[in-house]
């Protein structure tokens, strides 16, 4: 980040020119600003305050112009409370601060990212899909997201590469996101009370909600999902063909897509 002069330790064979030597006059991004040492804390703010720089092996400073962009995960006012963050450095990094919620903050732009990443993916892996299922989008946006954006960019590349259908299905998912439920208690009492028709239609109707959940956490494995509900296999196939349950995106075979 600083340079450093020839002969400074082994293998300086020559001099080097700094990263922030080097942006002079334009714009430092620096992620995960919450991680670094008490040292380079202390060689930054000499940057941000003093507009200097001294490279490894010299004891002449240089004079630098330049912006400095920085991002975390965690919260720098709780670190500079426990003593692990100086308090001079957090102020003169936060001239301006921009806090981007966490997804499970946003569920409603779930769906837009995915399809951003989803065609970011496509480009990269030379494969190209016609996108989502609907069931697949409902588990994406049901999950939490710990690794937020990087866990939803690998999640959405590993479904391409796994996909055969021209749309990704749930069934492609992470064990750990089909697991997935919503955080609300009462999501239980809304679920029935979406339920409409008569008492045997609302049972129907049910059951075929928890026969299509069951075969999507079993990746559409009907062997296992029959053991789990306690169906012989012909009973769950009688079952799926009354509700005519299948795999969404699945496509007969002769058939067409439009």
């Amino acid at each position: 980040m600083f340079g450093y002069k020839r002969g400074a330790f082994t293998g300086a064979v020559e001099d080097r020119i700094g990263l922030f030597e080097r942006a002079s006059g334009g714009t430092v991004f620096l992620d995960e600003i919450g991680e670094v040492s008490p040292a380079f804390q202390v060689k930054l703010l000499r940057v941000l305050q003093e507009g200097e720089i001294r490279p490894l092996g010299s004891n002449r400073t240089r004079r630098v112009d330049l912006r400095v962009i920085a991002a975390t995960n965690r919260n720098l006012e709780d670190e500079v409370r426990a003593g692990r963050f100086r308090e001079d450095l957090y102020y003169r990094l936060a001239g301006m601060t921009i806090t981007m919620p966490p997804l499970r903050d946003r569920i409603g732009d779930i769906p837009v990212l995915a399809r951003a990443l989803l065609d970011k993916a496509m480009a990269h892996l030379g494969k190209r899909v016609d996108g989502f299922t609907d069931e697949a989008l409902a588990c994406i946006q049901a999950y939490h997201w710990p690794g937020n954006v990087r866990e939803l960019t690998n999640e959405i590349q590993q479904m391409l590469v796994m996909c055969k259908e021209p749309l990704l299905g749930a069934e492609l998912l992470s064990p750990r996101v089909l697991r997935a439920a919503p955080v609300e208690d009462e999501a239980e009492l809304d679920l029935l009370s979406g339920l409409d028709g008569s008492l045997k239609e609302r049972v129907e109707s049910l059951e075929a909600r928890i026969l299509r959940e069951t075969l999507i956490r079993h990746r559409w494995n009907k062997s296992r999902a029959a053991k789990e509900l306690g169906l012989s296999r012909v009973g769950l196939r009688s079952k799926l063909e009354r509700y005519g349950l299948e795999k969404e995106g699945y496509v007969p075979e002769g058939a067409t897509l439009n």
